[in-house]
């Protein structure tokens, strides 16, 4: 399968938990379409079974690719994945599956058409949060709030983990990309603006984990040094060279 159609691409740090539903899951969906795709799990500084999981699914699964990145970061772990996909399309997942694998459909045409980047959104209209406590959901509205004001204008949730980029898209955002952990969102959406490339936002059904690996204050932090990052490697021509 040298250029299959859809590239899913699966980072996962610590997830011998939750990859084996996943991963079920993701190629029960992919077997009952008609093109052809290809998944990969990126593992990355895990110090428990998931590479040893994954590489069990190869056995059962000859479209299925493991990569292993030795340092932290789910932006490295993205990265990698999204470089070394083949897909026309390639689509972020994250390994929580927190979005219905269904759902995959509304981010390919012909269900969509005219898009370089389509994101999975919890807030456009038409979205629905499942069991999601309230003071997690407004910390995130607070969060998106700010990074509306200081770097994506207009973009209602940035950080939801399930995104589609076009093969050029991809090869040319992500081999621009700096940040190494939850900040790589935002960093590759201000690249896609800078570049021209068609955004959509698209409404999901999403189900809270209360297993999620995100710490809201130290990450929101974190967050905000990022997109000074961001700006000031704009300003140094980071990201004016070619990819």
């Amino acid at each position: 399968m040298a250029f299959p159609f859809l590239s899913v691409i699966i980072p996962a740090h610590n997830e011998e938990r939750r990859l084996p539903r996943t991963l079920e899951q993701v190629f029960n969906f992919l077997a009952s379409q008609q093109y052809s795709a290809e998944v990969l799990v990126v593992e990355n500084g895990s110090s428990d079974r998931t590479i040893e999981i994954a590489r069990d699914f190869t056995r059962r699964h000859e479209n299925l690719r493991n990569i292993q990145e030795a340092v932290r970061g789910k932006g490295l772990a993205v990265r990698r994945g999204m470089l070394a996909a083949r897909g026309e399309y390639r689509f972020i997942c994250d390994a929580d599956l927190s979005m219905p694998i269904e759902e995959l459909a509304k981010f390919l045409p012909p269900f969509i058409t005219d898009f370089d980047i389509a994101i999975g959104s919890r807030e456009a209209p038409g979205s629905v949060r499942y069991n999601e406590p309230a003071f997690r959901h407004w910390g995130g509205r607070a969060i998106n709030a700010a990074i509306r004001s200081l770097i994506l204008p207009g973009l209602q949730d940035t950080q939801c983990g399930f995104k589609c980029f076009t093969a050029e898209a991809s090869q040319s955002l992500f081999g621009l990309q700096t940040l190494p952990g939850w900040s790589f969102d935002i960093e590759v959406l201000y690249l896609a603006r800078r570049r021209k490339y068609r955004i959509r936002e698209i409404p999901i059904h999403w189900y809270f984990d209360p297993e999620t690996k995100l710490r809201a204050v130290p990450d929101a932090l974190r967050m905000i040094r990022d997109i000074f990052t961001i700006h000031l490697n704009s300003l140094r021509g980071l990201y004016d060279r070619t990819p």
